[in-house]
This record gives structure tokens, sequence and C-alpha cells, in this order.
């Protein structure tokens, strides 16, 4: 996975203004971020990467009398990995809401042996890739995943990442699972970790953009639609590809979308709204969002 560097020099450097300014990078494709004494390091897939979208952002930084500049260099991979393959990370335990005693989903890598048992057990080894299951996004679709009838469902994984939402489908019971990531490393990843959890042969994971979905459902008759696609997505490539999804989604499909903030909710249920689908439940974690939707049957 190539990623960039983003030094931003913020005056002052104040904490808040990092916090807004990080909360404004995430929305352009910015993944991860660390507060420095003199302002924030951000980094950024190359895909992803548009000097000109920080330019925007610099220029209509909300707060007065700041000043932002800022650097870009090439992360190396190595040291990516390396660090992701030593340190590994938390478990995450999800519990029932209404039994705190009740778990449902125990995440963890081969590294933890020390794990509490729980309904469903999934391992991963995440390296480079998103979705761990420590980020709030990835958290509310697993949650919303127990509450759906997967059993025998046809279903899609857009920009799967790890993989991790692909193994939950399976494990409740989807006879089909399509994933698919723009990232060469994420891909790789989501099938180390379909191998490590005897779920490999049952799921296919294809290099590309939402184009591999034409090109994957072309021929394809309206009983051999998804009828549930998943995409914990930034917002702007939801927009983008929310009428493909629309698509190759079966007539009373849903879809599941999650990655953005609640201020970005109401451009999402437009376009969604334009392509036939209607709101079926909204969830929020702190400021993340989720939806559910639903595509008409009669399209």
């Amino acid at each position: 996975m190539k990623y960039f560097e983003v030094k931003f020099t913020i005056t002052p450097s104040l904490e808040d203004f990092a916090d807004v300014l990080s909360s404004m990078l995430a929305e352009e494709g910015f993944e991860a971020f660390e507060t420095t004494p003199d302002g924030l390091l951000a980094w950024v897939q190359q895909s992803q990467y548009s000097s000109e979208s920080i330019d925007s952002i610099i220029s209509s930084f909300p707060l007065p009398g700041v000043e932002i500049n800022y650097t870009t260099t090439e992360a190396p991979d190595e040291n990516w990995n390396q660090q992701w393959e030593q340190e590994g990370f938390r478990p995450i335990i999800l519990n029932d809401a209404d039994d705190e005693n009740k778990l449902l989903i125990a995440i963890h890598d081969i590294h933890h042996t020390d794990i509490p048992q729980a309904q469903y057990d999934i391992r991963i080894s995440p390296r480079q890739a998103f979705g761990t299951g420590s980020h709030e996004t990835t958290r509310m679709i697993l949650r919303q995943l127990l509450s759906l009838n997967l059993t025998e469902r046809h279903v899609v994984d857009a920009g799967t990442g790890t993989g991790i939402l692909a193994i939950m489908c399976k494990m409740l019971g989807a006879s089909q699972v399509f994933a698919y990531d723009i990232d060469e490393w994420s891909v790789e990843n989501a099938k180390d970790n379909l191998l490590l959890n005897n779920i490999h042969s049952t799921v296919e994971v294809a290099l590309g953009d939402s184009s591999v979905l034409n090109e994957k459902y072309a021929l394809a008759t309206p009983q051999e639609l998804p009828s549930l696609l998943i995409a914990n997505i930034n917002r702007n490539i939801l927009l983008n590809d929310i009428p493909v999804f629309a698509h190759c989604l079966s007539n009373g499909g849903e879809m599941l979308l999650s990655g953005f903030y609640q201020h970005d909710i109401p451009m999402l249920l437009e376009s969604a709204a334009c392509h036939g689908f209607t709101l079926a439940h909204q969830f929020n974690d702190g400021e993340w969002a989720m939806l559910l939707l639903k595509k008409d049957k009669s399209l």
C-alpha cells in the first residue's frame, strides 16, 4: 500500500486547530493522524492524494487567524508493515447492547490467545489494510449485520480492507460474498485473513474500484444479483459509487453505508433517493454515521 505522509505546520499550534484540520482531511480520504508540537502529521493513500483538495481545505479553514503550511513525502511501505506485524492491535470485543456479559464478536490477531469466548471469533492480521474493528464505522456495521438475516444471501463488500466484513457475512450464513478493494495490499491482506478463518474458498476478492461490479454482474440475471451491498468508504467515493451500487443490487436489496460523518448524511440520502433507495435505519457513534437503505422493489 503506497502512502504519502503530509506534515502540517499550524500557527498558532493548538490542539483544537489540529482536530478541526484532521476532521476536514478525513473527508478527503486521509486515514491516520498524529498531533505534533507544531501541528499535525497525516497519512493518505497515494491514489487518494490531491494537493488541490489540501489547498482548498487550508483556504477555507473555518477558524480565523490560523496559518497552515504543509510538506508531502512518501511513507515507506516496509516501516508500516513492520509496525503492524510486531505490535499487532488490541483485541476488539463487541458485547450485546442489552446484556454486557454476552460476548457477540471477538476480533483479534494471531498473537492473542487469551481471548474470551464469543459467539463469533474472527482472526485477522491487519498489516496496512483498514478495518480491524477498532473504528466506530466498522463496529456499527458489524452490529447491524448481526440484526440482518444473511442466510443464503449474496453480498458485496465494497472496499473490503482487511476483509473483516466479508468474513462476518460468511459466518452469518451468506451463500456468496464478492469483495473488492482498489488497493493491492488490501486485496492480499483480505485473502490472508479469509485463509486464517478457513473461508478462503467461498469468498471472491478482486482488485479494482466499483467498475469491477459492472464486469462481475454484466450478464447476471435478476436472481443472480446481490441483495446486500456493504461499503465502509469515505463520503466522496460513496457519492461517486452509489449509481454503480444501485445498478448491481437486486430490486428490494439493501445497501449498508458508513465511513462518513453525521453532517454528510443529507447529501448521501439525496443521492441514494435519486437511485431508488429509501432510508431503513440510521445510527451514529460519536460524529460517525451509518445508513441502512432499501432499494425499491419495483425498479
